[in-house]
């Protein structure tokens, strides 16, 4: 549609949604081209394709995504049609992006494990009733060897070695695997088997994304818009918020466990938190945001703001509130949950159980070495006194372990 023949109110209601979109983004390809289509979207009735992609990597989707996510629910919003697409094919490539070394690809138990949690966690954002739910084996599984080597002659080895992780390991003498070079290929086709007009990511993102701008006009497609966005810090205060780090606050996690790893974010990050997981519905924080970044806020009280809500959110508005009754019960007035879990376990031998025995099979900690490393930082208890040393072995009854600040555990040990 040409800019003459746009209805004014059309073309102002095109720059509020541009303007809405515009939120929280970095870069917007296409973003010209974009306001033509959504203006022929409210002329036409046609609503766009708008894609979003993650792999099953892990079982939980986390509130780094989420960024990206609520952006998808506001296209959903405006009446277009939201595609979330499960990379379970991509997923068995490993997704180099921002990587400095290989990433191991999955086993498929692995990713069909992990993808079949993922819908459930995408109904908390979006109406999946009213979305596109889509896994790019649906497309990849048929390709055949002649399709690949036909779908890499879209590329050059100078164009992928453009990528900064590539370039970089490339220069380092780092192993980079020809099997990696696929994965902006295999991205940028399902731009083209799903007939984008958006594609959403993080900044990470933007080479497959404008790959995929590139593919599909090679293959007589629109070139999708691509609007990239920042990628929040994870709990660590450093390194971005990533599955495979661990640094990370899964939205489908307990209600304490998200207020819990909030609350250990640092106060620097907890303004991009701000920033980025509002999504418009936090602008009375604004204020108290400012007063923190000059030093002078609550950034205490900032912080519980931020967790109760994204507990809010994702469990529901009680359950927001329960949390920070929690936190500031047991966390910080040192008191014991009414809710503490209770295990009975054998004593096996005379000479009592060894904590770190114990730990592992209550599920505490993953390793013993976890359990040491946490024991020399004084975060292990047993009935309020502090045990440097998780070998100890404890007898016959009932003792309360508190591993850490938000773990308890009411253990029984019988003959």
């Amino acid at each position: 549609m040409s800019e003459d023949a746009v209805d004014p109110k059309i073309a102002a209601e095109v720059e509020r949604q541009l303007a809405e979109l515009d939120r929280s983004a970095v870069d917007f390809y296409g973003r010209d081209e974009l306001a033509g289509r959504l203006a022929d979207a409210l002329t036409a009735g046609r609503p766009l394709r708008v894609k979003l992609g993650m792999d099953p990597s892990a079982p939980d989707l986390h509130i780094g995504h989420t960024v990206v996510l609520h952006k998808l629910k506001i296209f959903q919003d405006l009446g277009h049609m939201p595609i979330f697409l499960v990379g379970d094919f991509t997923a068995a490539i490993g997704d180099p992006s921002g990587r400095s070394k290989t990433r191991p690809p999955l086993a498929r138990e692995q990713i069909e494990s992990n993808a079949r949690t993922y819908v459930d966690q995408v109904a908390k954002i979006l109406d999946v009733d009213r979305a596109e739910v889509r896994f790019n084996s649906e497309w990849m599984n048929a390709f055949a060897p002649a399709d690949f080597v036909r779908l890499c002659a879209h590329g050059t080895v100078a164009r992928l070695l453009e990528r900064d992780d590539f370039a970089k390991r490339y220069a380092e003498g780092t192993p980079v695997f020809v099997h990696e070079f696929l994965y902006p290929f295999v991205q940028a086709y399902d731009s083209v088997a799903l007939e984008a007009d958006v594609e959403l990511g993080g900044t990470d993102q933007t080479f497959n994304m404008l790959m995929g701008r590139d593919l599909q006009r090679d293959y007589g497609q629109h070139a999708q818009a691509v609007i990239t966005h920042p990628l929040l810090v994870g709990t660590d205060g450093s390194e971005k918020m990533s599955k495979s780090l661990g640094n990370y606050v899964g939205i489908a996690e307990p209600a304490e466990e998200i207020f819990g790893k909030v609350m250990s974010v640092s106060d620097v990050a907890l303004l991009d938190y701000v920033d980025y997981l509002g999504n418009g519905d936090w602008d009375d924080l604004l204020a108290a945001r400012t007063a923190v970044a000059a030093g002078e806020g609550d950034a205490m009280g900032l912080k519980k703001e931020i967790a109760r809500r994204l507990v809010a959110r994702y469990h529901g508005r009680d359950a927001g509130s329960e949390a920070l009754d929690r936190f500031e019960r047991v966390v910080q007035g040192g008191e014991v949950p009414d809710d503490v879990p209770e295990h009975q376990l054998a004593l096996e031998g005379q000479n009592g159980r060894s904590l770190l025995e114990i730990l592992e099979q209550i599920g505490f900690v993953g390793s013993r070495g976890e359990a040491r490393r946490m024991a020399k930082q004084g975060a292990l208890s047993v009935d309020g006194e502090r045990v440097e040393d998780p070998t100890r072995a404890l007898a016959a009854g009932t003792w309360l372990i508190r591993l850490g600040k938000r773990r308890f555990a009411r253990v029984t040990l019988r003959d």
